[in-house]
């Protein structure tokens, strides 16, 4: 590819610098035995292969992938494209001021204003004993829920893309609960809360939101058990009866719905079977809109894997853009 990236001139000389993603990176050797990194480096703009030569560790340091740096050198021909030779290279500091959104795809909502939403509805819950299991569990995992994606490749997969599901399910939920008098709320909204809140250690996420797989806990044990370990334990320190803790733990590792797609058991009782339908029903929206993304009005998208092999058609009559309204609507902001 042949982008110029936004470098900015550093001097008269040619060099320029900017700040970038690392995209792939590996380290090669030359003919002659010399280590060399080789990059791809990405901005808004798009990417850029680049070359590190004469690389040592102990004087340029060590480099991640999925981790912003700012990079200064000159951009050279090379097999009829251009190719960034790095003079200098660096991590981004806070004092750079660099925004992590303006280099990964991420939700249109800031995880800030997403986790406020939270605390706004666990402060309206009757159940003590729920609000406080509740707001200790988004106290301890708070850091990582402002900015984790929801999967790997699947659905919401962008930064912030957990709390974004969260929170489009539990508007969903504050719907049915209107609808349907007999719904327990304070119950249900636990379980839309932590469903997925144990997807921070069941993902390797990068500290700007890109994920790389899966950690050795999270294949072997998922977040909907490990989810239900951790309200026990932490459940147990707060005093929480466990006929309580035993609703919510269900809930958590009920609400995939069928074994087949990962639950433990079937939902058994009304919020643990309304939370699987609720997760299933965002989930499948937010595949079906991302797959009309880039097919024109009257086409179909090619066969999708995650959607039973099915061609989604895009009939035009809306905007082909998933977005959920997962702050408040303005009347409630009247």
């Amino acid at each position: 590819m042949d982008y110029k990236m936004n470098f900015q001139p550093f001097n008269k000389t040619g060099t320029v610098e900017g700040f970038c993603l690392i995209k792939t990176l590996e380290k090669k050797m030359t003919a002659k035995g010399v280590p060399y990194l080789d990059f791809t480096l990405a901005d808004s703009s798009g990417e850029i292969g680049a070359k590190l030569w004469d690389y040592k560790e102990e004087v340029q340091g060590k480099f991640e992938l999925n981790s912003l740096v700012k990079v200064r050198g000159t951009l050279v021909p090379f097999n009829d494209m251009q190719q960034f030779r790095i003079d200098k290279i660096r991590p981004v500091t806070p004092e750079d001021n660099v925004r992590a959104e303006d280099f990964v795809p991420c939700t249109d909502v800031d995880g800030a204003l997403m986790f406020e939403e939270l605390l706004r509805t666990v402060d309206t819950f009757r159940d003590k004993d729920l609000q406080l299991l509740v707001l200790k569990l988004l106290e301890i995992y708070e850091e990582r829920l402002l900015y984790w994606p929801a999967a790997f490749r699947l659905h919401h997969a962008v930064r912030g893309g957990l709390l974004y599901h969260t929170l489009s399910i539990l508007r969903l939920a504050e719907r049915a609960a209107e609808i349907y008098p007999f719904v327990d709320r304070d119950l249900l909204f636990t379980g839309v809360i932590l469903h997925d809140f144990c997807k921070t250690e069941e993902l390797n996420v990068s500290s700007i939101g890109i994920t790389s797989g899966y950690t050795a806990e999270g294949t072997l044990i998922g977040h909907l058990v490990r989810g239900a370990i951790v309200v026990e334990r932490v459940g147990t320190e707060l005093g929480i009866p466990k006929e309580t803790l035993v609703l919510v733990q269900h809930m958590l590792i009920s609400h995939h719905g069928e074994p087949e797609y990962g639950a433990a058991v079937r939902p058994m009782f009304l919020e643990a079977e309304l939370l699987a339908q609720l997760d299933l029903l965002d989930a499948r929206l937010y595949e079906v809109m991302q797959a009309q993304t880039g097919v024109a009005a009257g086409d179909f998208s090619v066969r999708q894997w995650a959607l039973e092999n099915r061609k989604i058609y895009n009939h035009g009559r809306k905007e082909n853009t998933f977005r959920a309204n997962v702050l408040p609507y303005p009347s409630q902001n009247a």
